[in-house]
């Protein structure tokens, strides 16, 4: 199984890490600029120029951190999901049981579809994930990674299961989840609630299951 650090050094992301502070104040600045641009006008019309010019750096040390807009994009998506899993990691620490496996899941669906309703640059960005080679398997990864959280809350609760199927079921509930929030959010908000409505009773009953 390929690993979300694995993904995203394969990926063509940033071209290295910086390690000064005033590197890292600058690229923290560009991906500042790109989420705003991204939020006005979308991912197609983000344009390497625009983000170089807007964050006060030369187009060449744009470049040195960046080689493309496809590793800004990757870049902040990548952040978005380390922020999930930080999210997901505190509120599945704490269960001990089911009843609170149900509570703390259906709380982070909730989290979750607000955060997605919220933040355009995030909508905008996972929209396009199946356009975006990069951005499927960085998604993959992702959701293999918080399956894994969830994986190990089910087998503390259900010792006696296959292993292989709750891993299954994990995977697939996660999976689902990014889909689902991708769906509802492209239709009017009614709609976009009771599709949310829907996958969390489909997700608890698996969950609930034993």
């Amino acid at each position: 199984m390929e690993s979300v650090q694995a993904i995203i050094q394969d990926a063509p992301g940033p071209r290295r890490e910086p390690t000064q502070k005033r590197s890292r104040e600058r690229v923290e600045r560009m991906l500042a600029v790109a989420s705003d641009l991204i939020a006005e006008k979308g991912s197609d019309a983000l344009r390497m120029g625009e983000v170089a010019q807007k964050a006060g750096v030369s187009i060449g040390s744009l470049y040195q951190f960046f080689p493309d807009k496809s590793a800004i994009i990757r870049a902040l998506a990548d952040r978005y999901q380390k922020e999930s899993e930080a999210c997901i990691a505190e509120a599945l620490a704490s269960v001990k049981d089911k009843d609170a496996l149900e509570k703390a899941f259906s709380a982070l669906v909730d989290t979750y579809y607000g955060i997605f309703l919220a933040e355009p640059v995030m909508r905008d960005i996972w929209s396009g994930t199946q356009a975006d080679k990069g951005l499927r398997e960085l998604e993959l990864a992702h959701s293999r990674a918080n399956a894994g959280m969830l994986l190990e809350v089910l087998m503390r609760l259900r010792p006696d299961e296959n292993p292989v199927a709750l891993e299954t079921s994990a995977f697939l509930i996660w999976q689902l989840g990014e889909a689902t929030m991708r769906l509802a959010v492209s239709v009017d908000r009614a709609e976009g609630d009771r599709l949310v409505t829907a996958y969390k009773r489909m997700a608890l009953g698996e969950l609930s299951r034993g």
